[in-house]
């Protein structure tokens, strides 16, 4: 990866936030790209996975955290909720330890370098996938993009076998880099202009 992942990871949940800013109050029940998610539940799914991540990187296991985060995190200011949640997911992805600890999934045990890793892709796609929803610039920051397909090309194997992903799109040769990247997630995506 030619990036820190922390870095990287800061920069998609920027991305991400800057969307979720311009979330107009009636976009919020909005279809996303991800089935059975509307704009809300996509940006409450982003949040969980925040709030968990510095529990995480802590040593706290998922059995241990359980279901503290399930249901809606959003409350009655879904922007100030996501804000908050980030955060303290970037601090937690700075710390000193948090590339070397290792982070007890619900799967297995992984280093925090490898899940924050998992946790840079999945804002990343859901930047897209936001931006979707709410009809804002689709484009994804061209470096993250490199970031997330060198690590998704050892992952995807892992993802689709658990089914946390979409079937993937067939798309031309000669196709851009994010509208490949966003096929392999199983998204449907207009060809990416040149910036």
């Amino acid at each position: 990866m030619t990036i820190d992942i922390r870095e990287a990871y800061r920069r998609a949940l920027d991305d991400f936030g800057a969307l979720v800013h311009r979330i107009e109050p009636d976009q919020w029940q909005t279809r996303t790209p991800c089935v059975d998610w509307d704009v809300r539940a996509l940006v409450n799914h982003v949040v969980r996975e925040n709030l968990g991540a510095p529990e995480l990187l802590a040593g706290r296991s998922a059995a241990e955290i359980g279901d503290i985060f399930d249901g809606d995190l959003l409350g009655d200011d879904p922007i100030k909720a996501f804000d908050a949640s980030a955060m303290g997911a970037v601090q937690a992805a700075s710390s000193d330890h948090s590339l070397t600890c290792v982070t007890r999934l619900s799967f297995g045990d992984v280093s925090g370098a490898e899940y924050i890793a998992e946790l840079f892709a999945d804002a990343l796609i859901h930047t897209w996938d936001l931006a979707r929803a709410i009809g804002a610039d689709e484009r994804l920051d061209p470096e993250l993009v490199e970031a997330c397909t060198a690590w998704f090309a050892d992952a995807e194997n892992d993802y689709r076998q658990a089914g946390v992903i979409g079937k993937p799109q067939s798309v031309p040769s000669g196709t851009d880099p994010q509208t490949r990247l966003l096929a392999s997630w199983g998204r449907v995506a207009r060809p990416c202009p040149s910036a």
